[in-house]
């Protein structure tokens, strides 16, 4: 067996406008056809994994920033919401006027005013990536999101919210401490987002999984990210590689620092590590 690749998709594999550059698409395949095997590790669910990325051709994927897991067709983990919590959550954040989206393999489905709400700190947080955000809309980032559906579910693996303030995020911690409540959109208080999912998993959490599943070493694995988000992934693997466009922690936790997205930085990094 050859590298184990994991890939994280948003700012890493496309560009915050969801481009996928042609660089990218090549490097995966000549690296695949050189027996190694690559999966991507996001945190998005299946359902934001467009036929885009599958057409690539991709060994597999780590979804819900570690909540799924699947190698090839076969599912190998998956930790959801219990649909108790989910109704819990949802009547939690409709009375703090918050506005969010179900993250679930089935699709995303948004909550009544996301889509109207979800405008300027989407293109807020195109911004803070260095891209011209002034046309974003939520189509253009969540093309085939859901809305008017029911939104007490049992298949949730986890659900954002839109921050008003950072307090939203710190009382949402201490009510659902059962839970792992995170943010992500900014450090600390430039936060845009809090998410909550299950308790006790990451990134790297679900990489022990699928190398256990197929028998790899983490020896062979290198990881791939731009937020804080994959640092969990980096500690795990045996290389990382921030792209340049990432946030300074990342960087830093970082082996080696490719070029940006839009700057061929994945096919770069592949060249580097002689993957391609």
């Amino acid at each position: 067996m050859g590298k184990v690749l994991f890939l994280d998709v948003d700012g890493t594999l496309v560009d915050y406008e969801n481009h996928l550059p042609d660089s990218a698409v090549k490097a995966i395949r000549e690296a695949r056809k050189k027996g190694h095997k690559v999966y991507i590790c996001t945190g998005r669910s299946e359902a934001e994994v467009y036929d885009e990325i599958w057409e690539i051709g991709l060994d597999g994927m780590i979804g819900g920033n570690g909540s799924y897991v699947k190698d090839g067709d076969e599912v190998v983990l998956h930790q959801m919401l219990s649909k108790e919590d989910t109704r819990e959550i949802v009547d939690w954040l409709h009375a703090r006027k918050l506005e969010f989206y179900l993250e679930c393999n089935s699709g995303l489905y948004g909550s009544e005013h996301f889509e109207e709400a979800a405008v300027p700190v989407l293109q807020e947080y195109t911004s803070r990536k260095g891209r011209d955000g002034s046309h974003i809309t939520v189509r253009s980032v969540f093309p085939e999101m859901i809305f008017g559906a029911d939104l007490y579910r049992e298949d949730v693996n986890k659900i954002s919210f839109i921050l008003n303030t950072y307090q939203d995020h710190i009382d949402a911690t201490k009510h659902f401490s059962h839970l792992k409540s995170g943010t992500w959109g900014g450090a600390g208080e430039t936060a845009l987002f809090g998410d909550l999912g299950v308790s006790g998993i990451d990134k790297g959490v679900a990489i022990d999984c699928l190398l256990e599943h197929i028998g790899a070493s983490i020896e062979d694995t290198i990881a791939f990210g731009d937020a804080k988000v994959d640092i969990p992934m980096f500690e795990k693997c045996n290389f990382g590689v921030a792209v340049a466009s990432g946030g300074e922690e990342i960087k830093a936790a970082a082996d080696y620092v490719t070029d940006a997205v839009n700057e061929d930085g994945l096919y770069h990094a592949f060249e580097y590590l002689q993957l391609i």
